[in-house]
Order: C-alpha cells, then structure tokens, then sequence
C-alpha cells in the first residue's frame, strides 16, 4: 500500500474519535512512519499527558503521535481489519494523550470490545 494510501486510512481513524475528545485535541503532531523504533510497536505517544501539564506548558514543541505503518499491513489479514487496527492504534495513542496510563488504556480497550467491533 502507498503512503498516501495509509494516511487516508490514518485520516478516517482520527476522524472517528468523537468530537467531545477531538475538540480538546491541541499542538499535537500526528505522524505515519514506515517501521517503528523496536518490534512490536503500531503507534507511539511522545509528550506530556493533558493530565500532567501546567501552565508553563503552554509554549512547547507539540506532542507527537506516530503511527507505523509496516507492521499495520503485516498484521492485517483484510483492508477492513487493517483499518479498524489503525483505528484502534490512533484511539490507544490518543487515550494516552489523554493521560491514561497503559493499564487504564487496556482495561478502557476490553471494555470497548464487549461493546462491539467498531465502536469508539
């Protein structure tokens, strides 16, 4: 699959986050790359939780969340799986952004699977 191909589906997993989460979305950089850092990686939150900041946090860099795009399309066994993967990677950086640590990501994520697929 292209780049741009990739970021179109990066693009549609963003815009599922529903609003009342979007709109509180701030200097954050929300990037694709080829292949992660270390195995094992779909996505990866880099800055300092909305939880944690103050207001001497108002002028820095933006956070930055990276989406890898490699091991998306490895994993995937049909287009419909791999968007609702890179789906579920953009809401679990997200959620971090948010200030929920992994273990709190985890249990929202079990949560959100008894509901059904698809659901944000």
């Amino acid at each position: 699959m292209s780049s741009s191909e990739f970021d179109e589906i990066v693009e549609a997993a963003l815009a599922r986050i529903p609003a009342r989460f979007r709109r509180h979305i701030q200097n954050v950089a929300i990037v694709v790359e080829r292949e992660p850092p270390r195995p094992g990686l779909l996505g990866l939150y880099e800055g300092r939780p909305l939880t944690e900041r103050t207001s001497f946090d108002s002028f820095t860099m933006p956070d930055r969340i990276t989406i890898y795009q490699g091991p998306h399309e490895r994993m995937a066994r049909s287009a419909d799986e791999l968007r609702q993967m890179v789906a579920d990677t953009v809401w679990h950086e997200i959620a971090h952004y948010f200030g929920m640590d992994e273990g709190r990501v985890r249990r929202a994520e079990r949560k959100r699977e008894r509901r059904g697929p698809g659901i944000m």
